[in-house]
Parts: structure tokens; sequence; C-alpha cells
């Protein structure tokens, strides 16, 4: 048997996916995110915490922080995850970004969303501020792409990210 690397059945390369982005999401480097959406880290505190002061359930010291691009697509939406560290969300540009946010228990449950955007008359918040271990899921509000930042304290590690 072989592989049809020529066909339909072949995986869509960095570039093809990129081509999807948005022109002015070009020269932000940004690479597919394991939740959905595209994202890039862009900061990491030189300030580490060690492990004996952080919060119960960090096995190893943190940055004291770190903050991410991430971009979604209007046909994309991040999965319901969740991060042990305090996640602020800022918007940036594009469609505003409709957050659900599911609670603290063992899986996602009854969400609120908040709506982070550009037209504060309207309601939108430039920020919002997610509680640690609180789930979550985003997607735009519009057909156009969504750029926010979302900074996490104690710094993010992908040992601290489950998702649903």
């Amino acid at each position: 048997m072989t592989d049809d690397l020529d066909g339909e059945n072949r995986p869509a390369s960095d570039d093809e996916r990129t081509a999807r982005l948005p022109d002015w999401a070009h020269g932000l480097d940004l690479r597919p995110h394991p939740e959905g959406g595209w994202f890039r880290q862009t900061w990491v505190s030189d300030v580490t915490v060690p492990t004996s002061i952080l919060p119960d359930g960090y096995e190893a010291p943190r940055a004291s922080a770190t903050a991410i691009l991430f971009l979604l697509l209007p046909d994309e939406q991040s999965a319901w995850h969740r991060v042990r560290g305090a996640e602020i969300w800022l918007y940036h540009r594009g469609a505003p970004v409709e957050l659900s946010i599911g609670g603290g228990a063992a899986a996602p449950g009854r969400a609120h969303t908040v709506r982070l955007g550009p037209d504060l008359a309207a309601g939108d918040r430039p920020q919002f501020v997610i509680a640690p271990g609180e789930w979550q899921r985003a997607r735009p509000a519009g057909d156009e792409a969504s750029l926010v930042t979302c900074v996490v304290s104690p710094g993010f590690d992908f040992a601290d990210f489950v998702l649903a």
C-alpha cells in the first residue's frame, strides 16, 4: 500500500494553511494552535516563580507571566479548554470575539458569554480576565478574523493546559 500524498488525503502544508490568514496577519508568524485558531508566543517573563510559592497543582517553576498573539478565522472557534493560571484576553482588531466561560468544574458547565471588541457603547469590552481553572472557548462574532493577545500568569506551560 502506498500513501496518496499527491491526492486529496494529503495533509495541508503550513503554506496552504497560512494562506487562509488575512493579509494583515501574514507578518505575525502565526502557527496552528492545538485548541483551534492560530498563535505565536510573543513574551515570556524573565522572572521565574519557584514551585514553593506557586498555588497548589504546579509541579515545576513557571515564568511569572507569558503572552501570545491569538487569531481566529471566521469559520473557527477554540475548543473548550482551561489553563491553570489567570488569563487576560485583550482585543486588538477584526471581528469582536465571543468568549464563553463555562465554570471551574471537572467539565464545562452552563456558559456565560463576554464579548470583546471595539464597540464599547454596545457593551463590547477591550479586555477580560478569566479566573484560574475556568473553562473557556472563543469564536469570532462576525465574518472577519479576530486578533487578541492572551496573557497568562503564572506563565503558560502546556503541562497546565487541558482540552475538554
